[in-house]
């Protein structure tokens, strides 16, 4: 009896110990902290199923295949970001109901990635003709983003832990003149309503979803003070902060009067205050943040690119961010790889996110 009690109690202990050790993801046991770890390096399919339009090669991208995906994951990519815009495929209010089809083919895509043993993110991205954060629109906006967090929650709730939810992207007042800038107080406001109704939407479903990790942005996922400042996280668990950064602007993402070097001493040390902002913000606080968006448009200065995407990709790392590539398919622009022949067009830069590993 007593040597039956023993090996019962060291087969307790050792699946204590190896739950405790290796937690199943699946489950989504890991912690934030380790999820965002787990996550590594990540990359973008942008301009594809978050294009304007019924059809996905409508921003001149092809349909993103199987194979694609496959040759990210062989550069080391660990996460893919999908992100998607639902409004074309939704019907009328007050059910809108979304494209069986539509469904089908995010699921589709999602499937690359967890096939290759891949984090992956689907969001609600560019939807903002519905998604208004004004108080004469919020309620209308929100009976929406219920039904179709809803709808996109159910469908995928037997999906493990390696598939996390984005409740919204740059949701913003557009044509407004704080639309970049972090918004009205109003403005961000309703972006934190509308946070809560997604993640409620999305814990109702069940399955899965009622541990799923689930990703909020900030006003327009600016990483500005007053927008950082003003996020409230819903009333749940298991979230992760998610914002976006191309930073300096004028080297990074602006298409005139830009700036074609980066890298020195001074530009370094703004780079470094930039980030732990963030940790300031969240980290230090026990929030993780993935950086959902980054990147630097191609003005034909790669030794310039390369260093600027090194640091940048390190920097978040050693501060325990995800740093996700925004790749809109252009070589002129953000576009790293080939997605029709799936070669590296800018092989140098995708190794600098990877080598920051």
């Amino acid at each position: 009896m007593k040597t039956i009690l023993v090996c019962l109690l060291l087969i307790v202990s050792i699946t204590a110990c190896s739950s405790e050790v290796n937690p199943q993801n699946d489950d989504n046991e890991l912690t934030a902290k380790a999820l965002v770890a787990d996550m590594g390096v990540g990359w973008n399919l942008g301009n594809t199923l978050d294009a304007k339009g019924k059809d996905e090669t409508v921003w001149g991208n092809p349909i993103a295949t199987k194979a694609l995906i496959d040759a990210v994951k062989a550069k080391g990519f660990k996460t893919l970001r999908v992100p998607v815009t639902w409004q074309y495929h939704i019907g009328p209010g007050p059910s809108y109901t979304i494209s069986d089809s539509w469904l089908r083919r995010v699921e589709e895509v999602v499937n690359y990635g967890l096939d290759n043993d891949m984090y992956v993110i689907i969001n609600i991205h560019h939807d903002e003709e519905w998604l208004i954060p004004t108080y004469s629109k919020a309620d209308r906006s929100k009976q929406q983003l219920e039904k179709v967090w809803a709808q996109i929650a159910d469908h995928f709730k037997a999906y493990g832990g390696q598939l996390i939810f984005e409740t919204l992207n740059e949701t913003r007042l557009k044509g407004s003149p704080e639309e970049w800038t972090g918004g009205t107080a109003e403005g961000r406001d309703c972006i934190n309503q509308f946070h809560q109704v997604a993640v409620e939407a999305i814990r109702s479903s069940g399955g899965k979803n009622a541990n799923r990790y689930i990703m909020v942005s900030s006003y327009a996922a600016s990483s500005s003070q007053v927008a950082i400042d003003g996020l409230v996280l819903p009333d749940s668990h298991n979230l992760l902060v998610s914002v976006h950064n191309y930073f300096p602007y004028h080297f990074a993402l602006a298409e005139t009067d830009f700036v074609t070097s980066w890298g020195t001493d001074a530009e370094k040390k703004a780079m470094d205050a930039e980030l732990d902002r963030l940790v300031t913000r969240f980290i230090s606080k026990g929030i993780q943040v993935v950086m959902g968006e980054w990147g630097s448009l191609n003005h034909n200065n790669m030794e310039d690119r390369k260093r600027h995407t090194a640091y940048f990709a390190r920097g978040c790392l050693e501060r325990g961010i995800c740093p996700i590539w925004w790749d809109n398919g252009g070589a002129g622009q953000f576009g790293i790889i080939n997605r029709r022949t799936y070669d590296w067009m800018h092989p140098e830069v995708a190794d600098a996110i990877i080598d920051a590993q």
